[in-house]
């Protein structure tokens, strides 16, 4: 294992898919000759040259329709949306292109596209650039969404979303490229659409994914501190949803809080309690709580951002009311 940031384990998993397949290019903004807006792909420009790494205008559409042309025609494109806010600039692309055109036509092709993007608040952007609309794009069948919370899967999730024939949405919190943790030294791929128990606790299942395992972590280690036991299962992908590890561990605590940085209404959240209600609602002995940010447009004034969005005291708040 090397210990590194989750910046170098995305840059990892991208170089080492690039050496590996070179029908693997990357598109997008800033990507070549500045090395990406948040210096993923520093150095990539002089190593594979400018044909597979490809410097765009500003406009989002045409970098996500080039890459569906691309893809379609048996390229591996890996674009990158400066930010997810982006993304509704190519929506059109996404959600009617990308995420059907396989099964509109019945397979005669596929569509192996990674569209990396950063999303989440807490860098002080404003309401336009500091949202998290993930579940926005996990609504859409045919579109696979992956948010990794630790470098390890950073990197290994890269790495399988970069080799499946579907479209892959993986999307990168903003304030977590300086999160260290370990990475295996060795070739390692991580399944997409399965979830992962990050921490085992018998007290109370809190479900997350992306930021919000940081801050999950956190809390849980000062519950601990109090003998509350918190079993953390990070989701990792948002589609294809993996809810019976979830499941399986509500059964044993009979407690549940999801912890999600996007907002409660209709949000990642609400789909978990649900399917948690649909699938053992017997074994409830509290009703599930949802932790979120705040229904506002995020602030720019730092403290009133900082008190919008989810924090390790709300989650403690959350445990200890279903406990």
């Amino acid at each position: 294992m090397t210990v590194m940031t989750m910046r170098q384990a995305i840059s990892q998993a991208l170089w080492e898919e690039m050496e590996r397949d070179e029908r693997v290019f990357i598109i997008g903004e800033e990507v070549g000759l500045w090395g990406g807006t948040y210096a993923v792909t520093k150095g990539f420009y002089d190593h594979f040259g400018p044909e597979r790494v490809r410097d765009t205008p500003i406009a989002e559409g045409v970098i996500i329709g080039a890459a569906n042309g691309a893809a379609m025609a048996g390229l591996r494109p890996v674009a990158e949306l400066m930010t997810i806010n982006f993304a509704f600039l190519a929506m059109d692309q996404i959600v009617n292109h990308s995420a059907k055109l396989r099964s509109m036509f019945g397979g005669q092709f596929t569509i192996p596209l990674v569209i990396r993007t950063v999303g989440g608040g807490g860098r002080q952007l404003g309401a336009t650039h500091s949202q998290t609309p993930d579940v926005v794009f996990a609504h859409f069948p045919g579109l696979k969404v992956v948010a990794p919370g630790t470098p390890y899967d950073a990197k290994g999730l890269l790495k399988s979303a970069i080799r499946t024939d579907d479209p892959v949405m993986f999307i990168e919190h903003a304030t977590l490229y300086q999160t260290r943790g370990e990475v295996p030294d060795g070739e390692y791929l991580e399944p997409i659409g399965v979830s992962k128990v990050q921490r085992q606790g018998d007290d109370v299942t809190l479900v997350t994914y992306s930021k919000m395992l940081q801050v999950s972590l956190q809390a849980a280690d000062q519950l601990a501190q109090d003998g509350v036991e918190v079993e953390i299962v990070d989701l990792r992908s948002l589609r294809p949803l993996d809810i019976e590890p979830v499941v399986a561990s509500f059964r044993r605590t009979n407690r549940c809080v999801i912890v999600e940085e996007g907002w409660p209404s209709y949000g990642i959240g609400a789909e978990v309690a649900t399917r948690l209600y649909e699938e053992a609602f017997d074994y409830a002995d509290a009703p599930i709580r949802r932790v979120a940010q705040k229904e506002v447009p995020l602030p720019y004034n730092r403290e009133l951002e900082q008190l919008a969005l989810p924090q390790v005291d709300d989650v403690i708040s959350a445990v200890k009311e279903v406990l």
